[in-house]
């Protein structure tokens, strides 16, 4: 099989998304094909554009194979790659979330197996597409595997990070538009950031989302989508309301704070978690003060701090109550009450409301 490289490599800053489209109208799809990122809901996407495009639905049970990880052979592998299609264009053949694609060992699939597969894919049938799929990585391991390395060489990787700005605006626009609803650019962005998406501190993803967009346009009974449809379906999220806890502080609304405090832990969010985000959100409008002082503008804070451009905005919206020493004073608080949850000085519940009542 010929060498390929993705234009994916030339193009750092398109999204893998945008990136396999433009192959696939190239008719640049190599036989070896690596999905593995961070947003597996475009990982499913993907394998579902391949298939579409290349399977005769008539005949989808003869020319798609699906192997799952568990019992694999490196043989089944092989033959299942030289069957030769019957009435599809090419053959497709779909291992999925491949625990190998990550470094990671699988069980009955020895050392001597993955070697064998790693010579095999180098010379893969040109009538046959071997797709293969990692799951979630671990954001601690960046360390790229022997079959991610083999893939990028002979085949074509896409790695499916997050979507962001108006690649992000265009999936919920999208699905507004599907209802046949009409809506504002506003009600785009306040689902943005009411929803979460975005915030590495939360488990929120385009799986998330997408169902938070189903409940909006179902809760919207008239011929537009509007932000009370956004409000009264989706849930406040985590972020959002520790950004309204702080805020409460600063206009010195304690009552309000010990409220939304309460709701948090009513809820079942744990203190650990909670006190991690509260740290991690001060943090960030420390250094969003800091950098504002010094006349960057959103834009570059966002390139710089490297997170959602919404939550640059929320934290802008509170620095103008808090002074650089202020942040800083309550940043050492709570890392104080960190500290006194974990070595069990005071119950968990107490501590919080200690650290609210002493800034």
């Amino acid at each position: 099989m010929a060498a390929y490289k993705s234009t994916q490599s030339t193009k750092k800053k398109e999204h893998a998304f945008q990136t396999i489209g433009k192959d696939l109208k190239a008719g640049k799809i190599p036989s070896l094909v690596f999905l593995c990122g961070e947003e597996q809901y475009l990982v499913h996407w993907a394998v579902s554009l391949l298939k579409g495009t290349y399977i005769n639905k008539a005949c989808e049970s003869l020319d798609f194979t699906r192997l799952e990880p568990e019992e694999l052979t490196v043989s089944r592998i092989k033959e299942s790659c030289e069957t030769l299609s019957m009435f599809s264009s090419r053959r497709m053949v779909l291992i999925p979330e491949f625990p190998p694609a990550l470094g990671q060992k699988l069980k009955g699939f020895s050392e001597s197996d993955e070697k064998e597969l790693l010579e095999y894919i180098e010379d893969l049938p040109e009538t046959c597409m071997l797709i293969i799929t990692a799951a979630k990585p671990d954001p601690q391991n960046k360390k790229k595997s022997k079959l991610q390395a083999a893939a990028e060489k002979a085949g074509a990787v896409y790695d499916f990070g997050p979507l962001s700005g108006a690649q992000l605006r265009s999936f919920i626009a999208k699905r507004f538009k599907a209802s046949s609803k009409t809506y504002r650019d506003s009600v785009v962005n306040l689902l943005i950031e009411d929803s979460g998406y975005g915030n590495k501190e939360i488990d929120y993803n385009l799986y998330n989302l997408e169902n938070d967009i189903k409940k909006v346009i179902a809760h919207s009974t008239g011929n537009e989508i509007v932000a009370s449809d956004v409000a009264e379906t989706v849930s406040s999220n985590l972020e959002t309301n520790v950004f309204a806890m702080l805020d409460a502080i600063s206009r010195n609304r304690k009552d309000e704070a010990y409220r939304l405090l309460h709701n948090l832990l009513v809820s079942g969010e744990a203190v650990y978690g909670l006190l991690a985000l509260i740290t991690s959100q001060l943090e960030l409008i420390l250094e969003v003060k800091e950098m504002r002082e010094e006349g960057m503008n959103p834009a570059q804070m966002h390139k710089l701090l490297g997170v959602h451009e919404f939550r640059i905005k929320k934290a802008m919206g509170v620095t103008e109550k808090y002074s650089v020493a202020g942040l800083k004073k309550i940043l050492s608080k709570a890392y104080e009450i960190d500290g006194t949850i974990k070595s069990g000085l005071l119950e968990q519940n107490l501590a919080l409301e200690l650290f609210i009542a002493e800034i």
